[in-house]
This record gives structure tokens, C-alpha cells and sequence, in this order.
């Protein structure tokens, strides 16, 4: 296994292992995770692109989540499928880590692609790791001991106001209310912090003035996503990224329509963030 960099921030490409040696192998399971939480995110070229085998690779790390709001491939419930097409292109463009309205978020997620636009349609992520080391001692302290809020129906605001929206996503809305998290997340598993808030589900810092939460928000959102604590990934078909939802941010870049772009995407269970 084999492990490059692919940014100064976070991020490296693993060359010299295939998806089926970590699911057969405990150990290059565990040198993965290793290298996962250290890198934040891993990315893999030429990967089998059989749904099954993507789901057998995902449950080495946890127990797979479902999520109502998309559909499954026809081969198993596990992964879902993520589709833009030139007549419903995707409506997720903001940075945010995934699922963050529940009360235990997924730790891990993966995402493969099947069919990729001739240009176009490359993935960012940010290190809210990073953004959180750079902030000042006197910002780090005053942010220690804050909750924000996150919500289903901001993120999903947009799917809710279609037609027959709030009928379709209302076991979604009835399971996951309002949630409260901490600001300054602890790495169960590095020890190290985060930020933990994103511009897609997180609506207001609980302890705070509405103005005052809402201008916060927004400059340690700025702070997570500058240049400097990103990495970007360039799509193939059969390219594996996985990253940790506990330490970063991401979004799709959606300059590729009308053509078309396919993926399947696997979210593991995590803990409640403290």
C-alpha cells in the first residue's frame, strides 16, 4: 500500500491495493483506517466497479446507514446511487459533511464512480481539522463549550419545495428533528478537533444573539474552506474516495452539465460528536 500525498492539507492517493485485499485482509483493513483518519481522505483509482463488492469494502469499517431521501442499486440496498442528468441535475453545491441533522452522523462515507462527464464534476474536500488549528488561541477558547443546531430541512429545502416533496421525505422529517452539536468536535479516534458546522444543514449557534450566530457561522464556514486546507479530486469510472465525516467538509462541483455523471455512494455509522 502505497500512500501519496495529493495536497499540502489532507488527502493522498493509495496505489498497490484493490478493494478486495482489504476486504479479505483484518490487517490491511486496519492500516487503511490508520492511514484514513491520518489523511482524512483516500482516493483509489481502477476499482471494481461491482456494487456488491463496494458494500463488502464499506462494512469492513462499520455498519452501513440508509438514507430514504435516494435510490438504490438494483444489486443491493446498501449502496445508493447519485445521478445527474442534464433533466434533474444534482441539487447539493454547498460544503457540508454528510448527514450531519442526525443525532449519531456517519463517520465514514465512499463514493465511486461509474460514469463521469468528459470534463468537469471533480469532488473538494476541506480539513476542518486544519481550519480549526489555525484559528486563534482566543477564538479557539471562546468557541469551546458552543452547540449549533442542524436541520434535515435546510439541506433538504430545495427536494421539500418540488411537488409531493414533503410527502415524499416526511418519514425523513418525522425521524429527524432539530439536533444539537458540539462547535469544536473531539476525533474519537485521533483525539484531535474540529470545526463542526457546515453551510448545508447547521443553522445557528444555540448560545448566541441571531446575528451574532448567524455572522460566526459564516466566517468559520470561510475559515474551513480556504484554498489552503483543500484537496480536489478529478473523477475516473471505478475511482474510490472515502473520507472521515468527522474532521472534513465537501462539495461537488456541478460545471458539467448537460452531460451526465453517476455515482454510488456507501455512509457507515457513527457515534454522537462530543
Amino acid at each position: 500500500m502505497k500512500v501519496i500525498p495529493a495536497s499540502g492539507s489532507l488527502g493522498a492517493y493509495l496505489e498497490g491495493v484493490q478493494l478486495h485485499d482489504i476486504i479479505v485482509s483484518e490487517s490491511a483493513a486496519s492500516e487503511f483506517r490508520q492511514v484514513l483518519v491520518e489523511k482524512e481522505v483516500l482516493f483509489m483509482r481502477g476499482q471494481d466497479q461491482d456494487p456488491l463488492i463496494l458494500a463488502k469494502f464499506a462494512r469492513r469499517f462499520g455498519a452501513v446507514l440508509d438514507h430514504e431521501a435516494y435510490i438504490k442499486t438494483s444489486e443491493t440496498e446498501e449502496v445508493q446511487i447519485l445521478e445527474s442528468t442534464a433533466e434533474k441535475p444534482s441539487k447539493i453545491e454547498k460544503w457540508h459533511s454528510d448527514m450531519t441533522f442526525m443525532k449519531s452522523p456517519p463517520n465514514f462515507t465512499v463514493l465511486q464512480a461509474r460514469v463521469v462527464p468528459a470534463y468537469g464534476g471533480d469532488t473538494l474536500w476541506a480539513s476542518a481539522t486544519l481550519a480549526f488549528k489555525n484559528l486563534s488561541s482566543a477564538m479557539r477558547e471562546f468557541l469551546s463549550g458552543l452547540t449549533a443546531e442542524h436541520d434535515f430541512r435546510k439541506g433538504f429545502e430545495e427536494s421539500l419545495a418540488e411537488p409531493g416533496g414533503e410527502d415524499r421525505l416526511k418519514g425523513l422529517l418525522a425521524n429527524h428533528p432539530p439536533v444539537t452539536h458540539p462547535l469544536i468536535r473531539t476525533h474519537p479516534e485521533s483525539g484531535s478537533k474540529a470545526l463542526f458546522l457546515n453551510s448545508l444543514f447547521t443553522t445557528r449557534i444555540v448560545e448566541l444573539e441571531k446575528t451574532e450566530s448567524e455572522v460566526l457561522l459564516e466566517h468559520l464556514a470561510a475559515q474551513i474552506v480556504k484554498e489552503e486546507n483543500t484537496v480536489r479530486l478529478c473523477w475516473e469510472p471505478g475511482t474510490v474516495a472515502m473520507w472521515d465525516n468527522r474532521s472534513t467538509q465537501h462539495k461537488p462541483v456541478n460545471d458539467f452539465f448537460p452531460m451526465h455523471r453517476l455515482m454510488q455512494r456507501i455512509t457507515l455509522a457513527g457515534e454522537v460528536p462530543y
